[in-house]
């Protein structure tokens, strides 16, 4: 993806957060199982499925 604007990479909506998180170069061969857009929205996805 390089050469790419910003505003035309890939966006997804975070499971934990809700907030929407573009492409990054680190999940090029993952992206498709990306689901969080931090560390801590991933560690925080366990304290949300845990408290229902």
């Amino acid at each position: 993806m390089r050469g790419v604007k910003k505003s035309d990479l890939p966006v997804k909506i975070c499971k934990a957060c809700g907030r929407p998180f573009s492409w990054r170069k680190k999940w090029a061969k993952v992206w498709d199982d990306v689901l969080y857009c931090s560390a801590g929205c991933r560690h925080h996805k366990l304290a949300v499925v845990s408290s229902k």
